[in-house]
């Protein structure tokens, strides 16, 4: 048994039992990769896929009880050798991130300019992704620390800690009638409105969608982006009233717009940092996290992956 089965045997799994796919990622050959996955399989005496011919279709009952040793024995691997360069290079190395584009752009950039002062040695990596590729990304090691606020915390295979909670700002253009009167905005007049916002799935989207339907409302909802960016840009043309995080609000930036507080109509979000049970963090790994959450020190994260935290905030 050697760690090229127990890789080829994995990425059959990830990429849909596709050698082909398989081979190019363990840059080897589709036969090579069939012959690893034959001899493990001859040395362990159970088939781990089913097949039609030569192409694989599925993984048999025995291994589906196989792959999650396989994979945990492929972490404790790379465990092991994150855990060896901690102790001969602590300063050096490389860390990866995978955030939601609210959270790189609006509150992590403060915390990875801090990190580069602190570690210039570290190579820093940041990936951008729905939550759902957030975690799939924590999970598949393609990320060391994922930092979204749908999503995170519905996955067995990840470990979530909360940074902290927002809520959401309305924005138009100057001279808007929602801009006129004491500034509470009703659900009621916000519907009257077309509304630009978040795809599905997206800071806070769920929310927004549920204080609506709690009122018997339908909004008009004209235009869906990922980017708060994109969402005030076409509220400058006029196109409809935005429901963006507060956090994506810059008054100083933002000069073509207005903002209302719109905490007293959806609900309170939180936003969770998220690292996969079971995985080895380097030394300014922790450093990075507890410079995004004061409150999240070695320890408290320690306790966490142990399965001693607990999730408040």
């Amino acid at each position: 048994m050697n760690f090229q089965q127990l890789r080829s045997v994995r990425e059959a799994a990830r990429c849909g039992f596709n050698l082909t796919e398989v081979a190019a990622m363990l840059y080897t050959s589709q036969p090579g990769v069939s012959r690893q996955i034959r001899e493990l399989e001859e040395e362990l005496g159970v088939e781990i896929f089913a097949r039609a011919g030569k192409r694989l279709t599925g993984l048999t009952p025995p291994g589906e009880t196989l792959l999650p040793i396989v994979e945990r024995l492929l972490l404790e691997a790379e465990n092991l050798r994150r855990a060896g360069h901690d102790f001969h290079a602590s300063h050096e190395g490389r860390l990866s991130v995978a955030a939601t584009h609210s959270q790189a752009r609006y509150a992590l950039p403060q915390v990875v300019r801090d990190f580069r002062a602190l570690f210039p040695q570290v190579t820093l990596h940041l990936h951008q992704g729905s939550p759902r590729q957030v975690a799939e990304m924590l999970l598949n090691g393609e990320a060391d620390i994922g930092v979204a606020t749908e999503a995170l915390a519905g996955y067995d295979g990840l470990v979530t800690l909360p940074c902290y909670r927002w809520s959401h700002s309305i924005v138009v253009p100057p001279g808007h009638p929602l801009l006129e009167g004491d500034g509470l905005v009703t659900l009621q007049q916000l519907a009257q409105f077309p509304i630009i916002t978040y795809e599905q799935g997206y800071t806070g989207r769920a929310h927004i969608d549920e204080a609506f339907a709690r009122e018997g409302l339908s909004p008009d909802v004209v235009l869906t982006a990922m980017d708060a960016d994109v969402i005030k840009t076409y509220v400058e043309l006029g196109m409809g009233v935005g429901i963006v995080a507060s956090i994506a609000v810059d008054p100083d930036r933002d000069l073509h717009l207005r903002a209302l507080d719109a905490r007293h109509l959806f609900e309170v979000n939180l936003t969770r940092l998220a690292i996969r049970r079971g995985s080895w963090l380097r030394g300014y790994t922790y450093q990075f996290i507890e410079s995004f959450v004061p409150t999240l020190t070695r320890e408290a994260v320690e306790q966490a992956m142990a399965g001693a935290g607990s999730e408040t905030v």
